[in-house]
C-alpha cells in the first residue's frame, strides 16, 4: 500500500481553510466550464453530423461560463474593494 506523500505548493499535506474557501466561490464558474467541455466534445463527436440542439447547448454553455466569470468578477472586485 501506497500513501500519498504530496504536498501543495505552499508545503501544506493538503489544501488550507483558504483553499477550500476558494474551490467554494468559484465552484458555480468550474461547474458552468465542465458544462462547457461536455457540450463541446457532444459537438465534435456527433456522427455525422451536431444537430440543432447540441449547437444551442454549446451557446447556452458558453453564455453561463461568461454569466459566472462575471459574477466571480464582481464578487472579488467588491470584497477587494471593501479590504481597501
Amino acid at each position: 500500500m501506497s500513501t500519498n506523500n504530496q504536498r501543495f505548493a505552499d508545503g501544506e499535506p493538503g489544501p488550507t481553510p483558504e483553499h477550500l474557501t476558494a474551490i467554494e466561490r468559484e465552484w458555480p464558474l468550474i461547474e458552468a466550464e465542465m458544462e462547457l467541455v461536455r457540450a463541446e466534445i457532444q459537438v465534435l463527436t456527433t456522427e455525422p453530423r451536431p444537430t440543432a440542439i447540441d449547437w444551442r447547448r454549446l451557446r447556452l454553455a458558453e453564455r453561463r461560463v461568461l454569466h459566472e466569470a462575471a459574477i466571480l468578477v464582481a464578487r472579488l472586485t467588491e470584497s477587494t474593494d471593501r479590504a481597501a
